[in-house]
Parts: structure tokens; C-alpha cells; sequence
């Protein structure tokens, strides 16, 4: 049985499927990124939980990052930002999770501009999601 944590984390990749850019899981980087995108969850940290003894429960804020990149060669920044909106849009949508999750906050992405030999340029960001849930456990 997987643990909440590992729960959280699938269901938000899943929240990100629907997306028109390619989302993968723990993955490295591939040589090729689809025109409309590529999105890669990392499972982040949970960090250290508040902890409430009666009854004994942790509360975690989670800080998964989503790398986002694109390499499309003009309108690239027009598919960067859209590409950005609709996680947006995904997350608000459904900020628990389906009920997994207290609340799921992301924070604003810091773009770069990464060269590429040969190839047009990646335009890259990472979104720190944070993951605010409770388990009776730090290994639960």
C-alpha cells in the first residue's frame, strides 16, 4: 500500500496529464521536447512536519518542483506562458487533490534561457509546488 505521500505526488502528476505538453515523473531530461512542451514532477521534500500529539498527527508542506521547458523556436515564450497558465489553471481547479491534500500552493516560476548547440534555445522554469498534508506518520 503506498504511503500519502506517494499518493499526493501521483495525484498531482495525474492532475497534470490532461496537458497538451509531455509530464513525466523523476525523469531526466530528454533530447527531444515536444513543440508544446515538457513537464518533469520532482518529488521535492517533505521537510520537517508540525507535529500535534492528541490525537498524533503531521502536518507537511511539501515542496514538490515542476520543470518546465520548452523549445519551440518562435512564439516561444507565447507557448511558455500559456504552458505555465494551464498548470495554473490545472491546480486551481482542484486545490486538494481530491481531497488528499489540505491545500496545493504554487509559487511563481523564475524563467531562463538555456543555449543549446545546434538547436534553438530552451526556455526552462521550475515551479515549486507546495504540498500541504497530514499523515499519522512520518513514514505513513
Amino acid at each position: 500500500m503506498p504511503t500519502h505521500r506517494e499518493t499526493v505526488l501521483a495525484a498531482l502528476h495525474a492532475r497534470l496529464q490532461p496537458l497538451a505538453a509531455l509530464v513525466l515523473r523523476d525523469e531526466v531530461l530528454p533530447e527531444r521536447i515536444l513543440a508544446a512542451g515538457l513537464i518533469i514532477l520532482r518529488d521535492g521534500q517533505p521537510g520537517e512536519p508540525e507535529v500535534i500529539l492528541s490525537p498524533l498527527r503531521y502536518h507537511y508542506q511539501h515542496r514538490a518542483e515542476l520543470e518546465v521547458v520548452v523549445q519551440a523556436g518562435i512564439g516561444r515564450a507565447s507557448v511558455f506562458d500559456s504552458l505555465i497558465a494551464s498548470i495554473g489553471t490545472a491546480l486551481e481547479a482542484d486545490r486538494t487533490l481530491g481531497g488528499l491534500c489540505d491545500w496545493v500552493e504554487p509559487e511563481a516560476p523564475a524563467s531562463v534561457d538555456l543555449p543549446v548547440e545546434g538547436a534553438a534555445a530552451l526556455k526552462a522554469a521550475v515551479i515549486t509546488v507546495v504540498l500541504h498534508y497530514t499523515t499519522t506518520g512520518p513514514l505513513a
